[in-house]
C-alpha cells in the first residue's frame, strides 16, 4: 500500500511540475510576442520619422521607469511578482506663482527648474505629434511585464524533493 501511495504522490507532483512548466512556457511565449511586437512597432516609427529622429540622442539624460516588477518571497516560500506602475502625471498649474503684484522695473530673476516628482511621458521626448506606431511600441513594452507577472511561481527546486521527506538520491542508493 505504501508503494502505491508513493507512486500516486510522485505522479501528482510530476503532473503539477509539468503544468507549471507549461504555464511558464505560455507566459514566456506571450512575453516574447509582446516584445517582438514592440520592436516591430519601433522599427515602423523609425521608418516613418526618420532613422535619426528615434534614437538614443533623443533620450533624456535621466530615465525613470514607468513600470517596475517587484519580486518577493511569500510566507509559504512561493515567489510573488507584482507589477508597479508609476503614478500618473499631475498637470502643472498655469496660474501665477506669486500672489504679490508684479513690478515692472526690478532685478530679473531666472526661473529655477523644479524637479518634478511625477513621471513624464517618454513619448514627449520625440515631439508632440508622434506616429501611432511609436505609441504602439510604448504600449507593447509597457504591457509585456503585466501579462507575465500576475501569478506566484512555486520554487522548482523545492518541488523536486521526494514525498517521503528524504532526498531522492539517498533513496535510490538504498534501493540499489
Amino acid at each position: 500500500m505504501a508503494a502505491s501511495d508513493l507512486h500516486a504522490e510522485l505522479d501528482s507532483r510530476l503532473m503539477q511540475l509539468l503544468e507549471d512548466l507549461e504555464e511558464l512556457e505560455a507566459k514566456r511565449a506571450t512575453l516574447n510576442a509582446r516584445v517582438e511586437e514592440g520592436w516591430l512597432s519601433l522599427a515602423k516609427a523609425r521608418y516613418a520619422m526618420g532613422a535619426k529622429s528615434v534614437g538614443p540622442l533623443q533620450y533624456a539624460s535621466r530615465i525613470e521607469p514607468q513600470v517596475c516588477v517587484c519580486a518577493s518571497e511569500g510566507q509559504d516560500g512561493l515567489q510573488q511578482f507584482r507589477v508597479v506602475r508609476a503614478s500618473a502625471q499631475i498637470p502643472e498649474e498655469v496660474g501665477p506663482r506669486e500672489a504679490a503684484l508684479r513690478r515692472r522695473k526690478g532685478p530679473t530673476r531666472t526661473p529655477e527648474l523644479e524637479p518634478s516628482s511625477a513621471p513624464q511621458d517618454p513619448l514627449n521626448w520625440f515631439g508632440i505629434l508622434v506616429p501611432h506606431s511609436l505609441r504602439q511600441a510604448q504600449a507593447s513594452f509597457r504591457d509585456a511585464p503585466e501579462n507575465c507577472g500576475e501569478k506566484t511561481v512555486p520554487p522548482l527546486e523545492g518541488s523536486q524533493e521526494s514525498p517521503g521527506g528524504s532526498d531522492s538520491r539517498s533513496r535510490s542508493a538504498e534501493e540499489g
